[in-house]
């Protein structure tokens, strides 16, 4: 099965699949949190979105780090509407580490990072590119902003 066909609720509670949103478009796939230090990262992966329309981001909100992200559902989407304008999808809440941890983060953890590291996710706003066919590409550090030169040949190069 690709990491694609996992299921994965929307933020609003509707059924469906990493694959349906994505839209079959490579991806941008990033656990988020709303009081976290890290979370104006929110503004350039915005932009990102907007730039690179045949580029998903997608926020998966996740509570396991100090509890940054304690919000119902409402509260995630007023906050990353309101504050940040965020129009990329989120899902439900998630756990990215651990015995619960989610099937689509089962499969991104095994991708290595560029310090060689892979498994466990080490804080809010790490980054995986995935293919159209749902292969990760590339894992980025929390700390490497989405609009990092990195993160942005990366993405140029997958869309070229």
């Amino acid at each position: 099965m690709s990491i694609l066909d996992a299921p994965i609720a929307r933020l609003d509670g509707t059924s469906a699949t990493l694959g349906e949103l994505t839209g079959g478009r490579p991806a941008l796939l990033v656990n988020v949190a709303s009081k976290c230090g890290l979370t104006p990262q929110y503004e350039g992966l915005e932009k990102l979105a907007e730039s690179y329309p045949g580029l998903a981001v997608i926020g998966f909100p996740c509570n396991q780090f100090m509890g940054q992200e304690p919000g119902s559902p409402e509260e995630i989407a007023e906050f990353c509407s309101a504050t940040y304008g965020v129009t990329f999808p989120l899902t439900e809440k998630i756990e990215v580490n651990g015995e619960g941890r989610h099937p689509i983060y089962q499969e991104l953890t095994k991708a290595a990072d560029e310090a060689g590291t892979d498994g466990d996710i080490q804080w809010n706003f790490e980054k995986f590119l995935v293919s159209v066919d749902g292969e990760v590409l590339q894992r980025f550090s929390p700390r490497t902003e989405p609009e990092d030169p990195r993160v942005v040949d990366a993405i140029t190069a997958l869309l070229d």
